[in-house]
């Protein structure tokens, strides 16, 4: 039996009985939260109450991206030589902190353009010592059996979890104001950091001197990515599918609520919508890779992708056209979310647990090194021949990552992948107490981003 295809006994485990796994759950689905409603708020306190230009906004929205591509790569052999869950801890009490100073400016006054650049980047470099952390932490608390499930659980709590947001974000903006409803994100950020200082399972053995340079350390886990076909050709997928997301999602606030005329509540139902979408691929993914497969499922939720952004490109002001971009962007994001939770698991099942954060960093890397290029370009699009001339140029590039998987020998995966030999003989029941999920040993008889579905948690 392979050690990655469930039984119908082991779909019947339920992970919801596992502590540590139910209080990481919970610590991530408040952030994904909490980072929903600084979604929603944050364009709407730049565009409409600091009176953003285009150009403005893709300066913001550079200057939040450009940490991930300039420190991915420490943050992930940092995780992979200390403890992951103080890095996640670290990176939350920064980030409370450091988005707590908006409401606080607000009140005073004294809020401007230039705090909201400054505190994208603090936050930005927090979130990316947390995410590094976050996602290469999942293999270590639940058997690698049982990897696919647990994405596709987290891919679809968070979804919830963000339509929450949009929603809770839609109406503090409302009630209280763009900038004080930042203070929802702010307690997020404080109950992760709870929910991780709980958790008990005890983290894989570091074998690694830590006297070792970190550029070393580096080095090898892009070699490692780089020498592993599977694992180089969703790097590139994610990457080129950034970029490409990267120029829509920089002008879509813009455009939407200024060229379309959307208020900030229709706004957030339409973000709902989408997280709703997330949700369903996420839950979809396990029995649609099982029945289609891993490789055909990704490759057609790829294909769909750019025809989800036709309704945007030729919409105008309206009811029918707001619930038509809602409806698309439900279905972009059930692409996503299917997606999105399958390469992850794909990319966990086959790395070592030495180097689960590393190679995490370099997707990481390589997908956030390409969004600061998308928004500048965006900028520079949107300002010389027009919004929506630049979201149709994105739409376009939307068809990058379809070739780039098309032209792979993992368009044709049936099943998902065995584990690596040296992972097998480690089940997370070896290193942590009386377990709550069953690990492949005794499964014989008893038998997920802040993004959705791709590489921030």
């Amino acid at each position: 039996m392979s050690p990655c295809t469930e039984t119908p006994s082991s779909t019947g485990t339920s992970l919801w009985r596992h502590r540590d796994f139910r209080r990481y759950l919970t610590g991530q689905a408040a952030s994904v939260t909490g980072s929903s409603i600084t979604q929603m708020a944050l364009p709407v306190l730049a565009v409409l109450h600091l009176d953003a230009t285009t150009a403005q906004v893709a300066l913001l929205a550079f200057l939040g991206q450009l940490p991930p591509a300039l420190l991915a790569l420490h943050a992930g052999a940092l995780a992979d030589r200390y403890s992951k869950r103080r890095q996640m801890i670290t990176g939350d009490l920064v980030s409370a902190t450091v988005l707590a100073t908006v409401p606080v400016s607000a009140a005073l006054g004294t809020l401007t353009l230039t705090q909201l650049m400054i505190v994208a980047v603090v936050q930005g470099a927090a979130s990316v010592i947390h995410d590094a952390a976050a996602i290469s932490l999942l293999p270590s608390l639940v058997d690698r059996s049982l990897i696919q499930r647990s994405n596709s659980r987290i891919g679809a709590l968070f979804a919830v979890a963000a339509t929450a947001g949009s929603h809770l974000g839609a109406a503090l903006t409302a009630l209280l104001g763009p900038a004080r409803s930042l203070l929802g994100d702010v307690a997020s950020y404080l109950i992760s950091a709870v929910c991780t200082a709980r958790i008990q399972t005890v983290e894989p053995a570091r074998t690694r001197p830590e006297t070792r340079q970190l550029r070393n350390e580096i080095a090898e886990g892009l070699r490692y990515v780089r020498g592993d076909d599977r694992l180089w050709t969703l790097t590139l997928v994610n990457a080129t599918t950034s970029l490409a997301l990267g120029l829509l999602n920089t002008l879509w606030a813009l455009y939407l609520l200024r060229t379309l005329g959307m208020s900030a509540t229709v706004f957030g139902v339409v973000l709902g919508l989408g997280a709703l979408g997330a949700a369903a691929g996420a839950l979809a993914a396990p029995a649609a890779a099982r029945r289609y497969g891993p490789g055909p499922m990704m490759l057609a939720a790829l294909a769909i992708t750019p025809l989800t952004q036709l309704p945007l490109l030729l919409a105008s002001p309206g009811l029918a056209w707001q619930i038509t971009i809602g409806a698309a962007l439900f279905l972009q994001l059930v692409c996503a979310g299917a997606a999105g939770t399958t390469q992850r698991s794909i990319r966990q099942i086959v790395t070592t647990a030495g180097m689960q954060a590393r190679m995490q960093a370099v997707s990481t890397w390589l997908t956030s090194g390409a969004r600061p290029t998308a928004a500048l370009l965006a900028g520079g699009l949107g300002t010389w021949i027009g919004v929506r001339p630049a979201l149709t140029a994105g739409t376009l590039l939307l068809l990058v990552p379809l070739v780039v998987l098309a032209r792979s020998p993992i368009r044709t995966l049936r099943q998902m992948p065995d584990p690596p030999a040296a992972a097998l003989p480690l089940p997370p029941s070896a290193r942590t107490p009386p377990p709550s999920v069953p690990t492949p040993a005794s499964t014989d008889d008893a038998r997920y981003d802040r993004t959705f579905g791709g590489d921030s948690p």
